[in-house]
């Protein structure tokens, strides 16, 4: 395994309780960062945090809810006492097209999609330029690069965020922060499962012909928090097989 070079690093890994979250955090964790996990429920974090190989904090919190981001920021530096690595991923917002959703719901998906990790960067990132080094990955969507039909609130939210991220990388490189997004295609987690019977069947609509294993797309994650990635920032990475048709 190479050496990512930032073992006793700290991390604070939101959605972590599942999926591509989890999947990040146990990169993390098998590369020696001191990781911290958060979503919504205690039990489900307590499951996830036994599939690490190294001890973790765990933190009950709503992206959804500005006082409980601020909470959450506050116990992770009380417990970490820094916080070198944020990958900031959150659940998708409900499906729907322009006739189907109402305003109010683009202020949700807004605050859980985009300003939630907006305010997790404002609480994270000045204090990583004050040390010279920091690491901020998003967890976004393949939808940012090829809007997605039945998905505007997703589209719109996750487009938003992936131009703050690209700005605030332009503003903090360098001082040794990096700010980048993935945008994940089709992978297989308990997510899909979920939305769909016939999993060979979504996975005849990528080009490589399979789903993305989950543990791989940590696996990309981690890389990009290593030191060996200090000069890539302001990307948006697609990592879907394939799928997006366009060239940017």
């Amino acid at each position: 395994m190479m050496d990512l070079g930032i073992s006793g690093r700290t991390a604070l890994v939101t959605g972590a309780s599942r999926g591509l979250g989890l999947s990040s955090a146990k990169a993390l964790s098998d590369a020696g960062v001191k990781v911290c996990l958060v979503s919504r429920s205690t039990d489900s974090l307590s499951v996830a945090a036994q599939k690490l190989s190294s001890d973790c904090h765990i933190i009950a919190a709503d992206l959804s809810d500005p006082f409980s981001i601020k909470s959450m920021l506050e116990e992770v530096k009380e417990t970490f006492g820094v916080v070198d690595i944020l990958v900031a991923n959150a659940g998708g917002p409900p499906p729907g097209n322009f006739e189907t959703t109402a305003t109010e719901d683009f202020s949700e998906a807004i605050q859980l999609n985009l300003l939630s990790t907006v305010e997790m960067c404002k609480g994270l990132i000045p204090e990583m330029v004050d040390r010279g080094w920091g690491r901020v990955v998003a967890i976004t969507s393949i939808a940012v690069r090829e809007p997605q039909a039945q998905l505007i609130l997703s589209n719109t939210a996750r487009s938003g965020l992936t131009s703050f991220l690209k700005t605030t990388a332009t503003e903090v490189a360098g001082a040794g922060v990096t700010v980048n997004s993935i945008q994940p295609g089709l992978h297989a987690t308990e997510r899909l499962t979920e939305l769909y019977e016939d999993l060979q069947g979504v996975a005849s609509n990528v080009p490589t012909g399979k789903l993305g294993n989950p543990d791989d797309f940590g696996e990309v994650v981690a890389f990009l928090c290593s030191e060996q990635a200090k000069f890539i920032t302001g990307a948006a990475i697609p990592v879907d097989g394939g799928a997006a048709k366009g060239l940017q």
